[in-house]
């Protein structure tokens, strides 16, 4: 009886590992170039959003209430890419700007498509700004190079991408992280990136409004409602 009962669960056991490796398959037919846990990534990102969204886990919204105005200005700062260009913060003014810390190999990866559709729509009036960081669990170890060529073949990605830079509170952490998580600067906002694509949103006169946790997708109403008001 115990045997038949192992048998049984065996079957069943590789019918589902069968059924889920040709669902990660058809998920990733238009993949280009990505590593099976990539693949697993991107095929589980809709369960993912699904548990964070009744959980409540990493899907904390927090706001400028009370619209304390920065001490230091963002327009003061520049950044480098991924191209070798410097983009100045200056030169974005009169538009929002949402940055977020990106990884490649994160559960959150598939973002990036979300966050090229929300370019896509309101690129007249909003900057998307990528700050891939290898910070959380090594979930970003490529070069630049390797980002850029990823992103490009597997999501499109035409906003720009910094170089690999680092986000968490450190002496490396990049300066407009410096600016984003410290209230001296920004003006009411010590909070850090709780995870890979952590997002910040400024308006157009360089004030930081929004913090949106990762599990917060970028076409959720909550951001696109302070993107149009």
């Amino acid at each position: 009886m115990k045997k038949k009962k192992l048998k049984i669960f065996s079957i069943v056991l590789l019918l589902l590992v069968t059924v889920f490796f040709l669902y990660v398959e058809m998920v990733n037919r238009n993949s280009r170039n990505m590593t099976y846990r990539q693949k697993v990534l991107k095929a589980i990102y809709p369960a993912l959003m699904w548990y964070n969204s009744i959980t409540g886990k990493r899907s904390k919204v927090m706001s400028n209430d009370k619209n304390a105005a920065p001490s230091q200005s963002l327009y003061d700062l520049s950044v480098q890419l991924n191209t070798g260009s410097v983009l100045r913060f200056d030169s974005l003014k009169g538009k929002k700007i949402l940055i977020v810390n990106t990884a490649s190999n994160c559960g959150y990866t598939d973002q990036y498509a979300d966050l090229e559709k929300l370019y896509e729509k309101y690129k007249d009036k909003l900057a998307v700004i990528g700050f891939p960081a290898n910070d959380f669990k090594e979930q970003e170890k490529g070069t630049d190079e390797e980002i850029a060529a990823y992103c490009k073949l597997n999501y499109g990605i035409s906003f720009p991408l910094t170089k690999k830079t680092t986000v968490v509170k450190s002496g490396q952490q990049n300066e407009v992280f410096k600016w984003l998580t410290d209230k001296s600067r920004n003006g009411w906002n010590d909070k850090q990136p709780s995870w890979n694509f952590s997002k910040y949103l400024i308006n157009e006169k360089g004030e930081l409004v929004r913090y949106f946790d990762p599990a917060v997708s970028p076409m959720s109403d909550e951001v696109i409602e302070t993107i149009e008001h």
